[in-house]
C-alpha cells in the first residue's frame, strides 16, 4: 500500500479537453512559442484576475496546458487554471520584500514554452506590468551578456525579476570576470534584480557562492509544471504551500545540511498551485494527484529529499524551520552492488570540493555491480590547467580523481564512490541551456569501457 502524508487520499480525476478555457495556452516541450502570443493570451485570462475565497469554490477552467515529455518519453499535458497560476505568483510576490511599492516586472530569457518561461508571462500580466523579452527568446541568437544588458536597459520598474538555468547565470559571470569593463555593467544589471530565480537544474555551490560575494539576491528554485513553477526557494517552502515528506521502504540515509544523518523520504506537495492533472490521462493522475475528505489536493512528486532544522534569526516564536534538500528523482536512486545511492547526494559531495564547477551523476549498466555509479565534473578556471592534455595535467586530473572518489566514499560509504569519474572542459547543454544528460552518458559509457 501506498503511504500518503495523510490518511483518506483519493485518487483525483484526470481533467478533459471540455475542460480547456477557449483562450487555453498551449505549449509543447518540443515546439517553441511566440511569447507575444502567449502574453496576448494570458491577458485575457488573467488580466484583473483575483485570488480570493470565493474563487475556490468555482470550478474553473483550464487556463494553461504544459505539454512535457514524461520521463518515459510518452507525453504528457499538465493543466493548470488561472488560480493555480494567481497562487503561485502570489506565493513569488510574499517571498520577496525589497521595493515592495513598485509593481513587479520581469525579464524573460528563457524559452516561453517551458513552465519557468510561461509563468513570466503569466506572472507579467498578474502584477500589470509588461515583461521585458530578451532577443536570445525570439530570434536565432544565444543568450549572451549583451543580450542580456540590452534587455536590463529596457526595464523600468525598481522591482524586477529574472528566471535563469544556472547556465546563463555562470555564462554571465564568467564573461564579467573575463572583461573588467563588461563586468562592471554585468554586476550592475545583476544587482538591479530584486530576484534572480535559478532552476530547471541543480546549481553549484561554487556559484552560488560567487552570486552572494556580488551581493545579488540569488534563489534556487524547486517545482514543476505540476506546481506552477517553482514552489521552494533555496530550500524554504513559498506562503501557502505545504511540503511533506512520506518514507518509503528501502530509502536511504544520508547527511542533511547539518552533517547528520538523516531518512530520506518522498516529496508531496499541497496548495492551491497545484496543477488539476495530465490532460486526459486517468492511469498518470491517478498516481501523482490526490484529494483529501476535506478537498485538500495533493500531489506526489518523482523526487526524494529531506528536511532539515534551520534556525531562523528574526524569530521570535520559532527558533527554526524545516529546510527542504532535494537529492534528485526517484530515477536517481542508484542500486550498486545491491546499495541504493543517491545520485544527487553524490554530485553535491562532488561540487563541494573547491575545484569542482558542477558534476553530473548517472549509472551505467555492470555486469559485476549491476550499475556503476559515474560521475562528469568541470573545473572552476582556476583549476583547468588539470584538464590540458599533458603529462603533467593527466597527473593532476588522476590526483584530483582520486581525491574526489575518497571524498565520496568518506561522506556517503564506498559504493558512492564512482567507478568512473571523468573531468570535462564543459558540459554539453540542450537547446534551453541545462546539461545534455544523453551526451555526457554517452561520453562517461565510452570513457567507462575504454578504461
Amino acid at each position: 500500500m501506498m503511504n500518503t502524508p495523510v490518511p483518506g487520499l483519493a485518487p483525483s480525476p484526470a481533467p478533459q479537453e471540455a475542460a480547456l478555457h477557449p483562450q487555453a495556452v498551449q505549449v509543447r516541450a518540443d515546439q517553441p512559442a511566440d511569447p507575444h502570443a502567449m502574453l496576448g493570451a494570458f491577458e485575457q485570462l488573467l488580466g484583473g484576475y483575483a485570488l480570493d475565497a470565493e474563487s475556490a469554490e468555482v470550478a474553473e477552467p483550464i487556463a494553461l496546458v504544459v505539454g512535457t515529455s514524461g520521463s518515459t518519453g510518452t507525453p504528457k499535458r499538465t493543466a493548470l487554471t488561472a488560480r493555480a497560476l494567481a497562487a503561485s505568483a502570489a506565493a513569488t510576490e510574499n517571498f520577496f520584500a525589497g521595493n515592495a511599492d513598485s509593481a513587479s516586472q520581469w525579464l524573460l530569457a528563457l524559452p516561453a514554452h517551458y513552465i519557468a518561461g510561461a509563468q513570466v508571462l503569466a506572472r507579467s500580466v498578474l502584477a500589470g506590468t509588461s515583461p521585458v523579452i530578451a532577443r536570445s527568446v525570439t530570434e536565432p541568437v544565444h543568450f549572451s551578456p549583451e543580450v542580456f544588458l540590452q534587455a536590463v536597459e529596457q526595464m523600468s520598474s525598481a522591482r524586477r525579476f529574472i528566471s535563469l538555468v544556472p547556465t546563463q547565470l555562470h555564462k554571465l559571470l564568467e564573461s564579467a570576470d573575463a572583461d573588467p569593463r563588461l563586468g562592471a555593467e554585468i554586476h550592475e544589471a545583476l544587482g538591479s534584480f530584486t530576484g534572480i530565480l535559478l532552476g530547471g537544474a541543480p546549481t553549484s555551490a561554487d556559484l552560488l557562492a560567487a552570486a552572494s560575494a556580488l551581493g545579488l539576491n540569488t534563489v534556487t528554485t524547486y517545482g514543476s509544471a505540476e506546481t506552477a513553477g517553482g514552489c521552494v526557494y533555496s530550500g524554504s517552502v513559498l506562503p501557502g504551500v505545504r511540503v511533506e515528506l512520506v518514507p518509503e521502504e528501502g530509502m536511504p540515509t544520508v547527511p542533511n545540511i547539518e552533517g547528520k544523518p538523516a531518512q530520506v523520504g518522498r516529496i508531496w506537495i499541497s496548495g492551491a498551485h497545484l496543477a488539476s492533472g495530465y490532460i486526459g490521462d486517468t492511469v498518470r493522475t491517478a498516481e501523482h494527484f490526490f484529494t483529501a475528505a476535506d478537498g485538500t489536493r495533493w500531489y506526489r512528486t518523482d523526487d526524494y529529499g529531506l528536511l532539515s532544522p534551520v534556525a531562523v534569526p528574526d524569530s521570535s516564536e520559532n527558533c527554526s524551520e524545516q529546510r527542504l534538500q532535494v537529492l534528485g528523482r526517484s530515477d536517481d536512486v542508484l542500486i550498486s552492488g545491491g546499495v541504493k545511492i543517491s545520485a544527487r547526494a553524490v554530485a553535491t559531495v562532488l561540487e563541494e570540493h573547491p575545484a569542482v564547477r558542477e558534476a553530473c551523476v548517472i549509472g551505467l549498466p555492470d555486469a559485476r555491480w549491476g550499475t556503476a555509479i559515474a560521475a562528469a565534473v568541470t573545473l572552476v578556471p582556476s583549476a583547468g590547467a588539470a584538464t590540458a592534455s599533458s603529462e603533467n595535467g593527466t597527473a593532476l586530473n588522476e590526483e584530483l580523481c582520486a581525491l574526489l572518489r575518497a571524498r565520496c566514499a568518506e561522506k556517503l560509504g564506498a559504493p558512492a564512490a564512482p567507478k568512473q569519474l571523468s573531468i570535462l572542459p564543459d558540459f554539453p547543454l540542450t537547446s534551453t541551456g541545462k546539461p545534455d544528460r544523453a551526451e555526457i552518458y554517452s561520453i562517461l559509457d565510452r570513457d567507462y569501457r575504454q578504461g
